[in-house]
């Protein structure tokens, strides 16, 4: 694949191009007015050449001798440079014809047969002229006849100068269109230094240095929306490396829990002989601690399979209130062990993956138990405001969570009892898995805590499966 041009090459291959029609379009319009200008005043010139002979043989009574004549239409010439006149009848005798210039006695006949005025361009084989041809009315001379007139001003002197004005207004235009290509490439060029200090300061960050930020207040007006949006990518970035380090530090500490146990407890079995009880008791304690493992890693499977996308929920009608009712059959044990009691109202159906939004319900569930002092109640309530939503919200008493914590309950192996508090014991995984589920749903998950109650509350719509 061809790599696409520079930015600075097509702004001024731009800006070259624009002077090129700007500057093409004022000397075409130059060149033009300029010829225009000269063929209005040679045609000027014609025409008072011809009034002038008009109005003298108008003004002629009687017949003139022919010296007479001659001398009245040389003096009609007078004053008008390298112009040549000639006089004929209708029948082509010559009355009057200059005794310099061109012959145009061929240039007259061609002519005949026309009756307006017309100026033309012609050229005698030497020498370009515009010429005007023209009928006269003879009522006064000594024969009443047509007269065809022909007056011719040489050109040469003319396209002279117009050839060698368009050859230096050309090459100025030339010149001009390459002075504005280098121009507008040094301007794009300062125009990108900008660009250019970003980029420097872009390379200077890397994994250890992501705190580097860009001042919008410090590039120009058109740089400062993408100064602000790389300085918003670095601090997601920032954020995402945090948690992937922390991540990583969090998964060697919990697994390394259980392997050390593991570890301990088959050192501790091969120190000695045993019973066979002994060795079974060791392998059931093994055993936990295998599952326990094994919950953990298919816990980061499946929140690794829904960072990318790669669940597909499969909609089935769910009634919640049967989900709820197995669930407290299943912690119902546990729920008594610790003193706590389980109470549930409302009702609610919904469309979505069974299993994904049992074990969401289930993680909140088993949460509130976790965290809730004996001889109280967890209470799971379920709301549909409409046809198309339902809520589901999981409340119980315990210590106030710190706003400062609620955001991030549902980050990875994020634990609320590192500043001193209990909510999140455990992997630290089942609120990350809940919210993805939610996640794929299309729905949001919310945790709000005062007052000595806290409540996680997940908002489904069906319309968006």
């Amino acid at each position: 694949m061809q790599r696409p041009l520079s930015l600075t090459l097509r702004l001024t291959l731009f800006i070259a191009i624009a002077a090129m029609v700007v500057f093409a379009g004022f000397g075409w319009f130059i060149e033009r007015s300029l010829d225009q200008h000269f063929s209005a005043e040679d045609s000027e010139e014609l025409e008072v050449i011809a009034e002038a002979v008009a109005n003298m043989i108008s003004s002629e009574k009687t017949a003139s001798d022919t010296n007479t004549l001659t001398q009245r239409f040389n003096d009609i010439l007078i004053g008008h440079h390298a112009a040549s006149l000639y006089v004929a009848n209708k029948n082509g005798e010559v009355i009057f014809t200059s005794s310099t210039g061109p012959n145009l006695i061929t240039q007259a006949n061609t002519f005949h047969g026309n009756t307006s005025p017309k100026v033309i361009l012609w050229n005698d084989g030497e020498n370009r002229y515009r010429v005007l041809n023209r009928y006269l009315k003879n009522n006064n001379m000594s024969q009443s006849e047509d007269i065809v007139l022909s007056v011719a001003v040489a050109i040469d002197y003319h396209e002279l100068f117009i050839n060698k004005f368009r050859l230096t207004l050309w090459s100025m235009v030339a010149s001009g269109i390459v002075a504005m290509g280098i121009m507008g490439w040094i301007a794009v060029r300062q125009g990108h230094a900008p660009l250019r200090r970003i980029v420097a300061k872009m390379r200077q960050i890397s994994t250890s240095d992501l705190n580097t930020r860009l001042s919008p207040e410090t590039v120009p007006k058109e740089l400062s929306d993408l100064a602000a949006s790389f300085n918003e990518m670095l601090a997601r970035m920032e954020e995402g490396f945090q948690r992937l380090s922390h991540f990583s530090d969090d998964i060697a500490h919990e697994l390394r829990t259980p392997i050390t146990n593991l570890l301990t407890q088959t050192q501790v079995a091969l120190s000695q002989t045993r019973s066979v009880n002994e060795y079974r008791e060791i392998l059931y304690s093994n055993m936990e601690e295998y599952e326990r493992m094994a919950q953990m890693i298919g816990d980061m499977l499946f929140l690794a399979k829904a960072d990318n996308k790669m669940f597909e929920p499969n909609a089935t009608q769910i009634n919640l209130v049967n989900e709820v009712r197995d669930l407290f059959e299943f912690y119902e044990a546990w729920a008594e062990e610790c003193g706590i009691k389980l109470s549930f109202s409302g009702d609610g159906c919904v469309t979505g993956d069974r299993p994904m939004l049992r074990r969401a319900i289930s993680n909140l569930l088993s949460n509130a138990i976790r965290h809730t002092p004996p001889d109280n109640t967890v209470l799971v309530e379920l709301k549909q405001p409409s046809k198309q939503q339902v809520a589901i919200s999981v409340t119980n008493p315990g210590p106030t969570v710190s706003p400062e914590h609620l955001p991030r309950l549902f980050d990875r192996f994020y634990r609320a009892d590192i500043a001193k508090e209990t909510v999140g014991e455990g992997a630290g995984l089942g609120l990350a898995i809940t919210k993805s589920i939610v996640d794929i749903h299309g729905g949001r998950i919310e945790a709000n805590s005062e007052d000595g109650l806290t409540e996680f509350r997940i908002t489904l719509n069906n319309s968006k499966l």
